[in-house]
């Protein structure tokens, strides 16, 4: 064994405000006082080094001392206590009316993980993957979220298996209350080819004829300024998967997918990682 020195590049407030969060959740949970293998800023900095670093959970364990099996359950209570602290949907689009956004931008992402044998059948009624996607050639989770006109997440869904399409899942999530923002908070909603059909308040550029006639030139232009402000969507994603690297590819079950991904949605996180890119 070699033993080197590292630096966890976070803010020292950040890992403070996950530690109380896991003391909150340890008295919840009622433990004892010193029962624990690890303090909850050293609980904090596992969590974030994972998110961070995306650095093997065994690993993680064996550099601070503890059994791989506890690594684990400690890396679950962080997810945990994280997502809980996500804004949910309706505070993300109270959020978007209260500082005045002009839009919200829908996307959706299929986040990539290891393997899974479930099944299940097709549209053509054939055994398929549940978990594999067509569209992003591989396994994964599909997530749905809405993203600020600058493209910074402001809120992910839960997941749901790679094999559906975005339409289906943001039906199952997000429609209903991007319906009522956009009736009663008149707050409209940007969002790609792939939601065509979604409904009221739910922009998506007009498709070309199938009977190869041209668009005219005030529907060009809406397209062409549509995907202009739409295309920021993408960076919503990008930042979530840049900054923390454990999310480029998942090895935990398909079904903590959606937690996993909301825990960099804590408030105190998302608040930190834009003060950032703003600098």
């Amino acid at each position: 064994m070699i033993a080197y020195r590292a630096m966890l590049d976070v803010p020292r407030e950040l890992a403070l405000y996950l530690s109380r969060l896991l003391h909150a959740e340890r008295r919840r949970r009622g433990t004892r006082k010193n029962s624990r293998a690890l303090t909850c800023f050293r609980h904090a900095v596992l969590g974030l080094r994972w998110f961070r670093q995306n650095t093997d959970v065994p690993a993680l364990a064996r550099d601070h001392g503890i059994s791989r099996a506890t690594g684990y359950r400690y890396l679950d209570e962080v997810v945990i206590v994280l997502a809980e602290q996500a804004p949910d949907l309706h505070e993300a689009l109270q959020r978007a009316k209260d500082e005045g956004t002009a839009y919200v931008i829908l996307d959706g992402k299929v986040f990539s993980a290891d393997r899974c044998s479930e099944k299940t059948l097709s549209v053509k009624g054939e055994p398929i993957d549940l978990w594999y996607s067509g569209k992003a050639r591989e396994h994964g989770g599909n997530i749905q979220a809405l993203c600020a006109p600058d493209g910074f997440p402001w809120w992910v869904s839960d997941v749901e298996p790679g094999s559906l399409h975005d339409l289906t899942v943001a039906r199952e999530h997000v429609l209903g209350a991007l319906y009522w923002a956009a009736s009663h908070l008149d707050l409209p909603t940007l969002a790609d080819g792939g939601y065509d059909g979604a409904g009221i308040g739910v922009h998506t550029p007009v498709k070309q004829p199938a009977d190869g006639q041209v668009l005219d030139v005030d529907t060009r232009t809406r397209n062409a300024l549509l995907r202009g402000l739409r295309c920021l969507g993408e960076r919503g994603f990008a930042l979530l998967t840049g900054r923390w690297r454990s999310l480029r590819h998942l090895t935990a079950s398909p079904s903590k997918i959606g937690d996993i991904v909301k825990a960099p949605l804590s408030s105190r996180i998302s608040n930190t990682a834009r003060s950032r890119e703003s600098r």
